[in-house]
């Protein structure tokens, strides 16, 4: 049975409740398969400081975590605090970032970004989201995940594999990054919000990728809309 959302308005009370509760339990055997296949909790990026994944996270934008983690071993060597990336010189951040792409931009973002950290909060990561999402270069999937990392706060981060993964199993019905992660709140209970990132994000990385998904080997085909979809096979004659 797919997990997808249909509507209800037709359903009387004693229907609707039922429907819910069968949601509910699919649901719950969902996320036991993905808590037996995927247990790692903790980030895929790789830092010591809370700053420093804040930094990582922005730098991780249209770019792989393990190139991520190659620049900014460099990068963190180089500028040990915010203070000092604050004042580091525009061109010799862009030349060390280089590799994440995008990286003038991103070197306006994180130089920005450390500054705005030295001058409004003494250098320290604040834990409110809108705090977080004043910075230059946060959004709500950057401050997301330094609050589920870093403050152990209950939050979902929709990146692309989230945002995918989630649409293909029903748990959202929206291409819109944050419209999903409050239907993911919604739908899914509060002590997974923060485990169902790296899971889905593993999940969409190793079998349900974006182009020519590995259905065939995926442990949630039953849960999938997706991958229960009948195949067209061209035929002789």
């Amino acid at each position: 049975m797919a997990l997808k959302k249909q509507g209800r308005s037709w359903l009387n009370p004693e229907g609707r409740m039922k429907k819910e509760k069968k949601e509910a339990k699919e649901t719950g055997k969902l996320l036991e398969l993905l808590d037996r296949h995927y247990p790692r909790t903790e980030s895929f990026l790789v830092y010591e400081e809370p700053w420093q994944l804040l930094i990582a996270t922005i730098l991780s934008a249209q770019c792989t975590d393990n190139r991520v983690n190659e620049v900014t071993k460099i990068l963190f060597a180089r500028y040990g605090s915010p203070r000092e990336l604050a004042d580091a010189e525009r061109e010799e951040v862009e030349k060390i970032i280089k590799p994440v792409g995008l990286y003038r931009a991103k070197a306006n973002s994180i130089i920005g970004c450390a500054g705005r950290l030295c001058e409004s909060f003494g250098g320290e990561v604040p834990d409110k989201i809108e705090d977080l999402t004043s910075l230059p270069g946060v959004g709500r999937k950057t401050a997301n995940v330094v609050r589920s990392h870093v403050f152990s706060e209950p939050s979902v981060v929709v990146d692309t594999h989230v945002k995918r993964v989630s649409r293909r199993l029903g748990l959202t019905d929206t291409d819109d990054p944050v419209k999903a992660e409050f239907e993911l709140m919604e739908r899914l209970p509060k002590d997974h919000w923060s485990r169902i990132n790296i899971q889905f994000m593993s999940l969409g990385r190793e079998i349900c990728r974006a182009r020519s998904p590995r259905c065939d080997e995926c442990f949630l085909a039953q849960y999938c809309d997706s991958c229960r979809a009948p195949r067209i096979e061209k035929t002789c004659h």
